[in-house]
């Protein structure tokens, strides 16, 4: 196995014969990090991960991919998307015209139902059902409720910015300069960046301490990510896609905190999967381990 060699690991047997198991339609890379970051959990007995990385990055494949090697493992793995967690329309709109029109746009740090996710991950480690919601993007709306059954062995937290810090700075006054045509045009007086910082300060905060292990997709930079979330929504129904310059303009109310990420996440995440411009593994460093 190429990504356990890239890591300095030895695959046992058990780790061999769930990649073997896996869908062979699948991206292969994908197929082998799942085998190896769930048998890692299931011997370092970590009940709670986040999953991180820029748009496009394979959050959603891989964690398919999770959960099926968590049942060839015997490991009951549950994937709580942060997109999923999203607030309603309505929620953002009154957002947008209490605090700044940017947050009517889904996706950036405070637009998240974060609490309600807390409290979904801890509910998850204990039996009984579990309550969260769906949201469907086309409609960009949240579309129905669906239970879920605990306790899960894992519980895998995925959404682009989950283990993203905050800005280093205690005070998110003053604003750093705009880094983009949309700060710079929608943003001049800081008070959407103000309201993202503040946001990951408090509750996206919570949610990356509650987590026992942080694996980081490290994207080659923004470039890729615009290429990658093009491609995803020319996936989508015809009448339900953005056009490119529609991609790019929503790809940049996430640029600041995906630049963050890429600057500080991989000298901090437990693991690291380094990502080429061809979508493949490049580098694989679990934490401990060059």
């Amino acid at each position: 196995m190429r990504l356990a060699e890239l890591a300095g690991r030895a695959p046992s047997a058990v780790v061999r014969a769930c990649y073997a198991s896996l869908d062979a339609a699948a991206p292969d890379d994908y197929r082998q990090l799942a085998a190896l970051l769930v048998d890692d959990w299931r011997r370092k007995g970590i009940g709670s991960v986040g999953i991180g990385g820029g748009q496009g990055a394979g959050k959603s494949t891989l964690c398919r991919l999770i959960e099926a090697a968590g049942k060839a493992l015997g490991t009951r793995v549950v994937v709580l998307g942060l997109d999923d967690f999203y607030l309603t329309k309505a929620e953002r709109q009154e957002l947008a015209h209490a605090v700044h029109p940017l947050l009517a746009t889904r996706g950036p740090p405070g637009t998240h139902a974060i609490a309600d996710l807390r409290r979904a991950l801890a509910a998850l480690r204990q039996p009984g059902d579990v309550r969260v919601p769906r949201f469907d993007k086309g409609a960009d709306d949240r579309a129905a409720f669906v239970t879920l059954r605990g306790p899960a062995d894992v519980v895998v937290v995925e959404g682009w910015c989950v283990g993203a810090p905050p800005a280093e700075a205690e005070s998110t006054t003053p604003i750093p300069a705009p880094i983009n045509a949309l700060e710079r045009e929608h943003d001049g007086d800081g008070r959407w960046r103000r309201y993202t910082e503040q946001a990951l300060r408090g509750e996206y905060a919570r949610l990356n301490a509650e987590l026992d292990a942080v694996v980081f997709l490290q994207v080659p930079g923004l470039p890729a990510v615009r290429r990658w979330r093009l491609q995803q929504e020319a996936e989508r129904p015809p009448a339900q896609r953005m056009t490119e310059s529609e991609v790019f303009r929503f790809v940049e109310h996430y640029e600041r905190v995906t630049r963050r990420m890429l600057a500080t996440l991989p000298n901090t995440a437990d693991v690291v999967v380094e990502l080429d411009e061809a979508h493949r593994v490049a580098g694989l460093r679990f934490a401990g381990r060059g």
